[in-house]
């Protein structure tokens, strides 16, 4: 599902293009030890069973974390930069894997040329690495700095339609480093708690797929075979040669953006009056390479929402100003266009998110029913493609391996429970304290139902990959912003709970993604949940640092039209107004239109489940459409100019397109991302760049000419 904030944008069987071609490079072909080439594996652990499997406090090497807190941190500037400017994340798990091979592998290879190796580099010890970036980036995006949180802030009130309330002050929280680290801190760790009990019931007897744990389980072990490794070496080969492209292009754009509307980012390619709409191609790598891993229905669902709203539904509504809406607006005003643009969006948003909610919900219901009516059969739902049979028998050495080893090292269960009451107790003392407008008995009933809420979305997530985090936190909003009530700060209450509920239900479902890696890898669950420990403690530090690097140099940041627009820390801010306030304060005919975006994202949402497979492929994503609102069209492009790419490379070669297309792709993400780091840095030491590169009309250049003659005279 293609969603704001979402770190998975799905195909229509809900796994992404890159996890598509690791799940069909695992029925490649590979050379086992008895040199059986040619012919498809059999067996992982096969490959495998010569070799020694460390403890759980072997897999946790010191080299591990210092390489996961470096990848940590890139990760955490590229998931913040994607925040920041569009709230699309899509899966950075190929890079990581293949960054944390790559590293740890060249560290092991010089001491071993050395001789002062002591232990070799394991699958396992990969694993942990993974774990570790995924939770520490993982913090940048529930940690709401491009949403829930920054919405909280004075730049995005002042952009939303309570800019000009009397009670607007009581709803205001502007970003500090020192309550941004303590918040998370408090709020991140308890959904660990609320699944650890459950891992031997999700993975083993309900035997839940979780598409993404699978897909990085098979990248990870085919980079410790002996092909696999040579082809993760090609695979770290493309990613550095485009790294390095998409750094020093970004690097070079940057000397041509001195001002406002200047540079390659702003690049009329269709056409002056087409730039005036939104639609232009701005050149960036990191959405062309967001584009090439996306699948070819979310960017077409863009394209698609991109020009119904501003090639088609704004400017027929900018027409009526003056009888919808007051004349003489400024553009970011909720009472005019932009009330259309932003409450519109939001009855979509909504509409995806409350259709496929239920949806997850009743796959969980039915599952969990037929789980405990057929348990004296032992019937799995669904069955996970591993050579197990419905009736719950281990056949294949595989399953008596993995099953071995993960049952091996027990997380106790009063520790889970303990830690679980022990940070409920602590949050609901220390939350009111940060946010009053929050009290401890929200804070109380929102801990006494997440636990529930938490294997909702873990358990669902296994069954469809479908992560709804951002859904339960609007359901937070609402909750709690109506009971908070307008005059006692509701707004403000309602985003702080939703942050509460995000982090929860969010880490629970990160973490079985992660004990079913784990349990595929032959990882411990000891060693896997100490890593999610450790990259959420380093991510609950970094992901703050980050952001206000990105606050401190960009003093725009947040306002609409600027580099880093947040979108979605205004439309986050503006539904915890509608859940207090409700519809008074929309333009005319808007509510009318909301009623009828709401209804046509579930009816999208119904025809693309009940047509048949080969019809339901072609019909729009209704969340996709909704995302170019408000945020506009070149991301839009340029993501349709990524899967272009990829097309036409699919059409040449497709083999080669499915091995190194995510590499490529990670590459020319991770080099713009990480080029914001010496570009914040240059705007923290006050150095802009030296030319500004406009494009204008050729009436409006003869007055310049004129204009700049008379100077001269």
């Amino acid at each position: 599902m293609a969603n704001e904030n979402s770190r998975e944008l799905e195909n229509g069987d809900h796994t992404t293009k890159s996890e598509e071609s690791l799940l069909e490079a695992e029925g490649k072909t590979v050379e086992d030890n008895d040199g059986l080439k040619g012919k498809e594996m059999a067996s992982v652990e096969m490959v495998f069973r010569d070799t020694m499997v460390p403890s759980w406090k072997g897999q946790l090497t010191v080299r591990a974390f210092v390489v996961s807190g470096v990848l940590g941190i890139v990760f955490s500037f590229i998931v913040m930069k994607l925040n920041l400017t569009t709230g699309i994340i899509p899966s950075l798990n190929v890079a990581a894997g293949l960054l944390g091979f790559f590293f740890v592998k060249t560290w092991t290879k010089a001491l071993e040329q050395c001789g002062l190796l002591k232990q070799p580099f394991t699958r396992q010890e990969n694993t942990v690495i993974q774990t570790c970036v995924v939770a520490t980036s993982g913090i940048a995006f529930s940690g709401g700095f491009g949403s829930y949180l920054f919405g909280m802030s004075d730049t995005i009130a002042d952009q939303s339609s309570d800019a000009n309330s009397p009670l607007r002050d009581m709803n205001i929280k502007n970003p500090s480093l020192s309550w941004m680290i303590g918040f998370l801190f408090i709020v991140s760790f308890i959904g660990l708690c609320s699944v650890v009990p459950l891992r031997k019931i999700m993975i083993i007897d309900f035997k839940l797929t979780y598409p993404s744990g699978t897909a990085t389980a098979h990248l990870i072990n085919s980079f410790h075979t002996p092909q696999g490794a040579k082809l993760a070496k090609k695979q770290v080969s493309a990613l550095a040669k485009f790294f390095s492209f998409s750094f020093l292009w970004s690097f070079f754009q940057w000397f041509f953006a001195s001002g406002d509307d200047c540079g390659f980012e702003n690049f009329p390619t269709f056409g002056l009056k087409a730039y005036q709409n939104m639609f232009f191609f701005d050149f960036s790598t990191m959405y062309v390479g967001v584009g090439m891993i996306c699948p070819y229905l979310i960017n077409v669902s863009l394209l698609l929402g991109a020009i119904l709203s501003w090639g088609i539904m704004w400017p027929l509504i900018e027409k009526k100003e003056g009888d919808w809406y007051k004349a003489g607006l400024k553009p970011n005003n909720f009472h005019g266009i932009q009330g259309y643009r932003v409450f519109t969006a939001i009855a979509m948003i909504i509409g995806d998110g409350l259709y496929n909610f239920g949806k997850v919900l009743g796959k969980t219901g039915i599952g969990l029913y037929y789980q405990f009516k057929n348990k004296g059969l032992r019937t799995v739902l669904p069955v996970a493609a591993d050579g197990s049979t419905p009736d719950g028998a281990v056949t294949s050495f595989d399953d008596q391996r993995r099953k071995q080893v993960f049952l091996k090292d027990q997380i106790p269960t009063w520790l889970a429970a303990g830690g679980y009451v022990a940070i409920a107790a602590v949050a609901t003392t220390v939350l009111p304290k940060i946010f009053p407008q929050l009290e401890w008995y929200y804070v109380l009933v929102i801990y006494f139902f997440a636990p529930a809420l938490a294997f909702c979305n873990a358990y669902g997530c296994g069954l469809t990959d479908w992560s709804l985090a951002s859904t339960y936190g609007k359901l937070a909003i609402f909750v709690i912003g109506a009971w908070a009530g307008k005059s006692q700060g509701g707004v403000l209450a309602g985003l702080a709970a939703c942050g509460v509920m995000m982090n929860i239900v969010s880490t629970a479902s990160d973490l079985m993604q992660d004990f079913k890696t784990g349990y595929m890898t032959l990882a411990s669950p000891r060693s896997m949940f100490v890593s999610q420990v450790i990259g959420t403690a380093m991510g609950c530090i970094i992901a703050p640092c980050v952001f206000w690097i990105f606050y401190s140099a960009f003093p725009d940041l947040g306002t609409q039209g600027s580099e880093y627009p947040a979108p979605y820390a205004v439309v986050y801010r503006n539904l915890s107004i509608l859940g207090v306030e409700g519809f008074d304060s929309l333009p005319k005919h808007c509510l009318s239109l909301c009623y009828g975006f709401f209804a046509a994202a579930i009816l999208i949402n119904i025809a693309r489940d009940t047509a048949p497979k080969k019809w339901a492929r072609f019909i729009p994503i209704p969340m996709a459409i909704a995302i170019p609102f408000y945020i506009g069209t070149s991301f839009a492009i340029d993501m349709c100019v990524g899967s272009l790419i990829l097309f036409i490379w699919e059409k040449r070669n497709k083999v080669e397109a499915d091995a190194f297309g995510p590499a490529v792709a990670s590459g020319l993400i991770c080099g713009e991302g990480l080029w914001s780091v010496p570009k914040s840095i240059l705007a923290l030491v006050k150095m802009s760049p030296p030319i500004c590169m406009k494009f204008l009309s050729k009436g409006t250049n003869i007055k310049v000419d004129d204009f700049i003659s008379t100077l001269s005279r």
